[in-house]
């Protein structure tokens, strides 16, 4: 199983930029297509943005979309989240997660998929 170690995470004012960092290790990083969720106080984990195994496809949450993007570079073992014009609603613990897959270009959303989670980063945005 791939073991996730996620970093970036801390606290900024609102409009402020952060970007997350997951680095990947104990099995073949290219196997997994690799997904960002976060979960708020009270709330349910939700998807953020999911990047497939080559890194051609991807998808960002509506509530993300045009402010957060997803990458990754398979030569590190590593996948990232930049975040840009961040609001106090962002706040959460953001956890990087693995799926593992055959298709080089598949790309999930549904947390249930995803087989191996990191330990979570705290993103706290002040207003």
């Amino acid at each position: 199983q791939v073991q996730l170690v996620e970093s970036g995470g801390g606290l900024v004012q609102a409009g402020g930029s952060l970007r997350l960092s997951c680095a990947a290790s104990g099995r073949t990083f290219s196997n997994y297509a690799m997904g960002w969720f976060r979960q708020a106080p009270g709330k349910e984990r939700e998807f953020v943005a999911v990047i497939s195994r080559s890194g051609d496809n991807t998808n960002h949450a509506d509530s993300v979309k045009g402010r957060f993007t997803i990458s990754r570079d398979n030569a590190k073992n590593a996948v990232y989240l930049q975040m840009n014009s961040l609001k106090p609603e962002d706040t959460a613990v953001y956890y990087c997660a693995a799926d593992f897959t055959l298709n080089k270009s598949y790309i999930g959303s549904q947390s249930r998929d995803y087989t191996a989670w990191g330990q979570g980063t705290q993103v706290t945005v002040s207003s």
